[in-house]
């Protein structure tokens, strides 16, 4: 019903936002949805878990980005705290610039060899999962603790360092923080 981002316009991430703001936009876009006959039974708009946001993100690759291993081509994939930021943060990367000081619009970036775009930087995006200690053993698609104070981030933001866009990455915060590096990314899920 309103936008409550920072950076305001019509291609731009929506930033702001909690994790119960989001999952409150989950729920109405699914219930808009189905009510419209734009969405199949069994099926819902939610967070993806962690272990999804990051499938999604690697699209099939094992490096440190989805592109490789270099830090030096992320300009080229992600919008980070680079030359262009006019913040005096310490970790500022003064080599590179990508002409954005804040979020950049959605897709003005290269996308990923599935096709997703901003995966790395941008706005760091909640999932679903509490944040926790990873499971031991080999596993297929984990899910995080069944409960904790803190909700799982993943693919750093136009403030952040470079380090922060890492395929692997982690941050994490209570599900009522906002702040104008922090969004979301949906995922249609299977109703349990």
């Amino acid at each position: 019903g309103s936008n409550p981002s920072n950076f305001k316009g019509a291609n731009r991430p929506v930033e702001q936002v909690s994790y119960d703001d989001a999952l409150e936009f989950c729920r109405k876009l699914t219930a808009r949805e189905r009510a419209a006959g734009r969405l199949p039974g069994g099926y819902e708009y939610t967070l993806p878990t962690e272990a999804q946001w990051e499938y999604a993100c690697r699209a099939g690759t094992t490096g440190d980005y989805s592109f490789g291993n270099s830090a030096d081509d992320l300009s080229r994939y992600g919008n980070y705290c680079d030359r262009s930021n006019t913040n005096d943060y310490d970790w500022k990367d003064k080599s590179h610039d990508d002409g954005q000081d804040k979020t950049a619009p959605v897709g003005s970036y290269r996308p990923n060899a599935w096709g997703l775009y901003d995966m790395h930087g941008n706005v760091w995006e909640w999932c679903r999962d509490w944040y926790g200690d990873y499971p031991g053993g080999t596993v297929a698609d984990p899910m995080g603790p069944s409960s904790g104070a803190d909700r799982v981030l993943r693919g750093g933001g136009w403030s952040g360092a470079a380090s922060g866009c890492r395929s692997a990455n982690r941050g994490w915060n209570g599900p009522g923080y906002r702040d104008s590096d922090l969004g979301f990314r949906l995922a249609l899920s299977s109703v349990p």
